[in-house]
């Protein structure tokens, strides 16, 4: 009887690997499937089926990598899109952001980064949650939606609710399209009168030399009374007098 069961058992060992990997294919297949996609597959079902799925999965993967590198040299061409006006709007991309936080008083600052590795925030803020948004310095649209039209300045974080690495790229990019002439530059008027700027004041004025001088003396009367000591200058002639002629 020992015999028996343990020939049965080397069986199903050896079986084993041709069994669990149908279903170990059909588990990973759910995870990837949505909710209401479940009754679709079933252990039962036919292995064109199940293979299929799959590669309508593996279609969708594909088609969302051209999309995000179709816009990935030329970021600036997607607020163009109808993509972007189908799902923004004319209205700025942190227009409908709201952050989460806990209590009823938003804090200070925003998080510092939505993306750790491969790990995303439950709320990533309005750059981070859409990949084909990208700060640069030529996506000019993308940056004038950060600057306040009154004052030229960048947008508060607190206000726009990007995250503090985002924040740190729009300052910069912002900087360089100013350098580049992308951006325009505001600077405040300043009423000024020509008294100001003329050279009769006595700050700007020619100084006139010291009577002092002009009269022979030294500039300090004390010092044309000190008397060097002559031992002193014997000994400071002896240390130069390789120098001295």
């Amino acid at each position: 009887m020992a015999a028996s069961l343990t020939s049965i058992a080397k069986v199903l060992c050896r079986l084993s690997p041709s069994i669990l990997q149908p279903l170990r294919q059909y588990q990973s297949c759910l995870q990837r499937l949505p909710v209401r996609s479940y009754g679709a597959l079933s252990p039962f079902a036919p292995p064109s089926h199940f293979y299929c799925q799959a590669a309508s999965l593996q279609n969708d993967a594909a088609a969302q990598a051209e999309t995000l590198h179709r816009y990935k040299d030329r970021p600036w061409d997607y607020l163009e899109s109808e993509e972007y006006i189908e799902k923004y709007g004319t209205n700025p991309v942190w227009a409908d952001y709201r952050r989460n936080h806990k209590g009823g008083i938003p804090p200070q600052k925003t998080r510092k980064t939505c993306i750790r590795g491969d790990k995303v925030s439950g709320n990533p803020c309005p750059v981070c949650r859409d990949s084909n948004i990208v700060v640069h310095h030529q996506n000019v649209k993308l940056l004038q939606q950060f600057i306040s039209p009154q004052t030229g300045m960048l947008y508060d974080a607190t206000r726009t609710g990007v995250c503090m690495k985002q924040q740190k790229k729009l300052n910069q990019a912002i900087g360089t399209a100013r350098d580049h002439g992308l951006l325009p530059f505001q600077i405040p008027y300043v009423e000024f009168s020509g008294e100001d700027y003329s050279n009769s004041h006595d700050a700007v004025g020619c100084t006139p030399p010291p009577p002092s001088l002009t009269s022979g003396d030294t500039w300090y009367k004390w010092y044309s009374e000190i008397t060097p000591d002559e031992q002193e200058v014997a000994k400071v002639k002896k240390t130069y007098k390789a120098y001295l002629k």
